[in-house]
């Protein structure tokens, strides 16, 4: 990670984390705890766990500790009027997710999103910070096209994330133009308690619901560019097929790309390996010093070794090599609840910040 620094304006943010009590809400309760920029003073979730202290009504997981200055936190209902915080972080189901998220962010907050309900509305930046840090330029339309002075910012699907931060350099240098992706995703990624052990030890679960089409819709997404007030999608066609494995942690995405002309192997390698993604995004409090990390072991990457690269915020890319049919194919490894969840949304948060984004404390 960059070096720690001072919160721009030297104040921490008051933030709080909707839908505490999950898998991803736990994983937003370890990285905000101690964050330099932000002090999380607000955890949320259903009314089954309100009114309870966070440690009686989080099945925590993991060997790690509930942070102490958090377990005694009472949990709060996923209300504005109830939660005192400037930046929300939303870790909520999306069936429950679209109408609370509009709710904190018509109350004036800013809403970082990994519920998919508002990630492909025109208006409504789809960020990985080092990929399309430029598209939160559309904030500013979304707040007078609505009427309000928060934000809803969404980070996407956690296989989607992987596989952009290894397609967006060789978009920069080359424009991608076909991409077919197959993924083989962790357990983790399906939440607690997940899918039943018996259907998945020793096995692949060839159908993930909803997957596909977040794959395919948010690639050309985040590989867009802004158009006055909303995101234009790249002309990038995208197929996907999406795979769960038993893997705890760690998704794997295997990348066949083609491209406008013609691209070798050595040269996609050397577009990896240049890579460091936009500028502003770095020596952030989450950043990597490597977003991307270019694995030349020929069995790597691989998650049990790959997936926790740069404390889980770095995605590995590797085996690349002539694809017969496209022009290269390669595999991309990252950590589906830090870097494709939680790690995400708070880096955005941080860019958000870095950039005086934020309604004034």
């Amino acid at each position: 990670m960059a070096p720690l620094r001072s919160a721009p304006g030297s104040a921490r943010r008051r933030v709080a984390v909707l839908g505490a009590t999950g898998a991803v809400g736990q994983t937003f309760v370890r990285l905000l705890a101690n964050h330099p920029w932000f002090e999380l003073v607000a955890v949320a979730a259903s009314d089954r766990s309100a009114g309870r202290p966070y440690a009686e009504a989080t099945r925590w997981l993991g060997d790690d500790p509930i942070p102490p200055d958090i377990a005694g936190l009472n949990v709060e209902p996923c209300e504005p009027d109830r939660i005192d915080a400037d930046i929300v972080f939303s870790a909520l189901d999306s069936s429950v997710a679209g109408g609370a998220e509009l709710a904190f962010a018509a109350a004036g907050r800013a809403v970082l999103t990994n519920a998919k309900n508002h990630r492909m509305a025109p208006d409504v930046p789809l960020v990985i910070a080092e990929v399309n840090a430029d598209h939160l330029a559309v904030i500013a339309a979304q707040r007078r096209g609505r009427g309000w002075s928060g934000c809803i910012v969404a980070n996407g699907n956690c296989a989607t994330i992987v596989a952009a931060m290894a397609l967006a350099p060789l978009h920069q240098r080359f424009r991608v133009t076909q991409v077919f992706a197959a993924t083989m995703q962790a357990v983790s990624g399906a939440g607690y308690p997940g899918v039943p052990s018996l259907d998945i030890l020793g096995n692949v679960i060839p159908y993930i619901s909803d997957e596909e089409g977040k794959i395919e819709g948010e690639i050309p997404k985040f590989l867009g560019t802004v158009d006055g007030g909303v995101i234009r999608p790249a002309a990038v066609a995208v197929t996907a097929h999406a795979n769960r494995v038993p893997v705890a942690d760690g998704h794997t995405v295997c990348l066949s790309i083609a491209f406008a002309h013609p691209v070798t192997p050595d040269r996609v390698m050397e577009a990896l390996e240049d890579w460091r993604g936009a500028s502003d995004a770095r020596d952030l409090p989450s950043a990597p010093e490597r977003p991307l990390l270019l694995a030349r072991d020929p069995a790597r990457p691989q998650p049990r070794r790959d997936a926790l690269a740069g404390q889980g915020m770095s995605v590995v890319a590797g085996r690349v090599r002539v694809d017969p049919v496209f022009d290269v194919k390669l595999v991309a490894v990252g950590h589906n609840v830090i870097r494709g969840a939680a790690g995400a949304s708070v880096l955005n948060a941080e860019l958000l910040m870095s950039r005086g984004l934020l309604a004034p404390a």
